[in-house]
């Protein structure tokens, strides 16, 4: 019988053909809508409303270079705007324009399409316990990786 930190480890080393796979799996439907998977990130980031390049840097431990390179990319297609922040003079706020929703909206209503027919064949107390041991693997290795270290993920301040 496996310890729990076995279990756990078990658990881990899922996680990155899980990632790889699942990439790949909605590599087609970004294609189309030239949306590559970090700009597929940074907008359903936004999809919860407006937010600064920091912040949504932070939120996907990313280098904020990196998400303003995403973030003009996205406002070139047309699927994001930035506008003024009444919070703080010099950061704006990047937004999702309609066509940005739209986009995002076709993007994750396909995902949730192939995920329905696993979801069918699955308790959902079982979905449930795997979205908490997922979220609870998640906030210990963070804390792991923050003890380890001399300082905050790339993206990320303390």
């Amino acid at each position: 019988m496996k310890s729990g930190a076995e279990g756990l480890y078990e658990v881990l080393r899922h996680v990155r053909p899980l990632h790889q796979w699942s990439a790949k799996a909605v590599a087609d439907a970004l294609a189309e809508h030239d949306v590559s998977m970090p700009m597929r990130a940074v907008l359903e980031r936004l999809m919860d409303g407006a937010q600064t390049v920091p912040q949504v840097a932070r939120s996907l431990w990313l280098p904020r270079q990196v998400v303003q390179r995403l973030a003009d990319a996205a406002v070139a297609l047309g699927y994001l705007r930035f506008v003024v922040n009444p919070a703080h003079r010099r950061s704006r706020l990047a937004e999702l324009t309609p066509a940005g929703r739209r986009v995002f909206g076709e993007i994750h209503d396909r995902e949730l399409g192939e995920l329905g027919e696993l979801a069918d064949r699955l308790d959902p107390r079982d979905i449930a316990a795997a979205v908490r041991v997922i979220s609870a693997l998640t906030a210990h290795t963070r804390e792991v990786a923050l003890r380890a270290g001399d300082g905050p993920l790339s993206g990320e301040e303390m």
